[in-house]
């Protein structure tokens, strides 16, 4: 309900609060005095209710976090094209990710910081091409920019638009086939993964390239430090995607992680990869 509505209910429902003589024959007593600062203190509460409601509105378009922006559809009928990508996950299918994947426009990539992170699509505002239904999906691949087109004829992931390109198959889950496009309303969720986070190490030595899979939570990482056996906690870079890169010498040495998402949790895995391992290995950690 509106603020006014509230304000005036509340003037009608106890009207003795309100001056019924003219200015210059009315005394105010003290309880009426007081009265009439109670309803200029909640008209003033509502008001500012009100405004602080509506910038919310205006900020995230939607109720309940929901924000809106359009999604398509690419990878073929199987999403054997949505395989690799700008996240550097490789095989989706083997990663855990499957076929409820998205590429993120670039305000929505965030330079790659955003891979791992999963959201709540539902398509609106077109019940011509919509179906009814609510897909999670993860972020594994970078839509780019296409500047030869218009922002609202093919350029659709140009910034600053928020787009989403999902893998065919997700697509049909909230829209037909034939739509091409639809505007779609998208909210952040945690990511609900099974088993722990995967650590495939790549490279070679004194070029350890981390790549850090099947992540819950928040889903993106944001920061990540490597522990060898004969060493101390050594913060490293990330290279892109979410391939982590350290240039010390570890090998022969067990490898501890610790990981940080985007939400500020830490998990830290001690041990995880035995001194015998071998670049191209992937080892199973702790989970958020």
């Amino acid at each position: 309900m509106h603020a006014h509505f509230f304000i005036y209910s509340f003037l009608h429902t106890f009207p003795l609060f309100i001056p019924s003589k003219s200015p210059s024959s009315f005394k105010p007593s003290l309880s009426l005095s007081l009265s009439l600062l109670i309803v200029n203190l909640i008209m003033g509460f509502l008001f500012l209710f009100s405004m602080i409601l509506l910038a919310f509105r205006t900020t995230h378009g939607l109720k309940g976090g929901w924000q809106k922006a359009h999604a398509t559809f690419y990878g073929g009928e199987d999403a054997s094209g949505t395989m690799g990508g700008a996240c550097g996950y490789g095989n989706l299918y083997s990663d855990g990710y499957g076929t409820n994947t998205a590429a993120l426009s670039t305000a929505l990539f965030n330079n790659g910081l955003s891979c791992g992170s999963c959201f709540q699509l539902r398509c609106i505002d077109d019940p011509k091409w919509c179906i009814h239904g609510v897909i999670t999906i993860t972020a594994t691949n970078y839509c780019p920019p296409n500047y030869a087109l218009a922002n609202d004829n093919g350029g659709w992931c140009n910034p600053p638009l928020r787009h989403f390109d999902l893998s065919q198959p997700a697509f049909l889950k909230i829209a037909q086939y034939r739509a091409g496009i639809v505007p779609v309303a998208y909210r952040r969720v945690p990511c609900i993964k099974k088993g722990g986070m995967r650590f495939t190490i790549n490279g070679h030595s004194y070029f350890n390239l981390v790549l850090i899979t099947n992540v819950g939570g928040a889903g993106d990482i944001h920061g990540v430090s490597i522990k060898g056996s004969k060493t101390g906690w050594q913060t490293m870079t990330r290279n892109w995607g979410q391939n982590w890169q350290s240039n010390s010498y570890l090998d022969g040495q067990s490898l501890s992680f610790r990981v940080t998402a985007s939400n500020g949790r830490v998990v830290t895995s001690y041990h995880v990869v035995p001194s015998g391992w071998k670049f191209g290995q992937t080892f199973q950690g702790g989970q958020f």
